[in-house]
Parts: C-alpha cells; structure tokens; sequence
C-alpha cells in the first residue's frame, strides 16, 4: 500500500492546498494529512477546526484514496514513520519554496533514507496563496473568494466578525 503524507499547517486550507491533494491522491492509496500544531505560527484556527476543515474540504475527494487528517506536533519523520508513510508530499510555489523544501528534504533523508519526499508544483493560478496572506486579507476585509472555498472563507469571515 502506497501511504503518502502531507504535511502543512492549514491555517486556513486554501485553493493551493487542495490542489497538491486532489493531485497527491492519484498518487497513493492512502493520503494522510499531517496537520501541524506548529504554536510558533500562532494559529488563527484551534487545531480542531483546522483537522475539521481539511476533512470537509477534501470530502469530494475521499473515493480516489483514503484520506485522513491528523493532528502532529512530533518530528516529520517520526510522524511519518508513525503512520507508515512510504512518501511525503510537498508542494512548491516558487524558487524561495524550492530552497527551504530542498534543506528540508536532505535533513528528512539523512533521518529515514526509505521515506522519499516526492514536489508536486502548484497550479500557476495557485502560486501566490499563502494562508498567511490569506488570513491578512481577510482580516481587511478583503475578497479571498479565489484563494479559499466558500466554507473556509465563510469561517474566516466568522473569525474576523464579517458573518
């Protein structure tokens, strides 16, 4: 069984996001979505809220593989080793991506040479969404119907006192 994981914050999950994942599940048979605690980022949405939302927006996508999202606050590559992740999935947007991604990968191979990290592109209507930009937006009250789904912009707005 080929169990790909991919990791991230999702805080919120956008377009760009689920793009790498409707790709990653045509990968795999089993995709586990590795939802980071990462309290250094200051998350806007518990970690509840993030695993629900990842969940509800990958939904349409659950009969190309098994997907299943999960909290983690260990090393990568303990928490691969944890779910039996033959792959780890990244997405890349651009040059700067690649440089992080690239240290990333030589310090995850040098912890389990088996586990390969395997970079999908992003879309090019993709390649500027950042959650982080996302969030800033919202919070102005800015339109972020092209970098969210309804739902998640919805929850934003909620957030920031739009709804």
């Amino acid at each position: 069984m080929r169990v790909g994981l991919y990791p991230g914050t999702f805080d919120p999950i956008t377009n760009g996001h689920l793009d790498i994942i409707g790709r990653a599940v045509k990968l795999v048979d089993k995709l586990v979505i590795g939802v980071a605690v990462n309290r250094d980022k200051g998350p806007l949405f518990t970690l509840d809220e993030r695993v629900n939302m990842v969940m509800t927006e990958t939904a349409h996508l659950h009969g190309q593989a098994e997907i299943v999202a999960t909290p983690f606050e260990s090393l990568l590559m303990h928490f691969a080793r944890e779910q039996g992740a033959n792959v780890i999935v990244r997405g890349l947007r651009a040059v700067a991506d690649f440089e992080y991604e690239f240290q990333m990968t030589a310090m995850n191979q040098q912890l389990d040479r088996d586990i390969e990290t395997v970079f999908l592109m992003a879309d090019p209507r993709h390649q500027a969404i950042a959650s982080r930009l996302v969030k800033e937006i919202a919070r102005l009250h800015g339109d972020i119907c092209s970098f969210v789904t309804p739902r998640v912009a919805a929850r934003l707005k909620e957030k920031f006192g739009d709804a």
